[in-house]
C-alpha cells in the first residue's frame, strides 16, 4: 500500500515538473520570437546624454555629437537590448528544456511500475 501511494506520488510529482518545463518552454519561446523589453524613447536617451551626473561639475569635457551620431548611437543601443533580451531567452529555454527532459525518463518508469503492479493483481 505504501509502495504503491509512493509511486503514484512520484509520478504526479515529475508530469508537474514535466508540465512546468513545457509552459515555461513555451513562454521562453515567445519571447525569442517577440522580444518585449522597455527601450527608452530617443528623446530621453538624448537628454541622458546631454545631462548624466557623470559630467556635470566636472573637468570631463562633454563631447557634442550630431543629431545624427545620436541616433546611430541610440539605434545600435536599441539593437543591443533586443538582443541581449533574445538570448536570455534563448537561455531559458535551454533551461527549461532541463524541466521536461530530467523528470520524464522518471515520470515514465514509475508508470510502468504503476500499470505492472495493476497488472498483477
Amino acid at each position: 500500500m505504501i509502495r504503491q501511494v509512493y509511486h503514484y506520488a512520484v509520478a504526479f510529482i515529475t508530469l508537474v515538473m514535466v508540465i512546468g518545463g513545457g509552459v515555461f518552454s513555451f513562454m521562453a519561446l515567445a519571447d525569442y520570437v517577440s522580444p518585449n523589453a522597455y527601450v527608452e524613447s530617443f528623446e530621453d536617451y538624448k537628454m541622458m546624454r546631454e545631462y548624466h551626473p557623470k559630467f556635470e561639475n566636472s573637468e570631463v569635457k562633454r563631447e557634442e555629437l550630431s543629431e545624427e551620431e545620436l541616433r546611430r548611437q541610440y539605434d545600435v543601443m536599441v539593437q543591443q537590448q533586443m538582443e541581449n533580451n533574445k538570448q536570455r531567452a534563448l537561455n531559458s529555454f535551454v533551461k527549461s528544456l532541463g524541466w521536461i527532459i530530467i523528470p520524464l525518463p522518471i515520470f515514465v518508469f514509475f508508470q510502468r511500475r504503476i500499470n505492472r503492479e495493476k497488472g498483477n493483481k
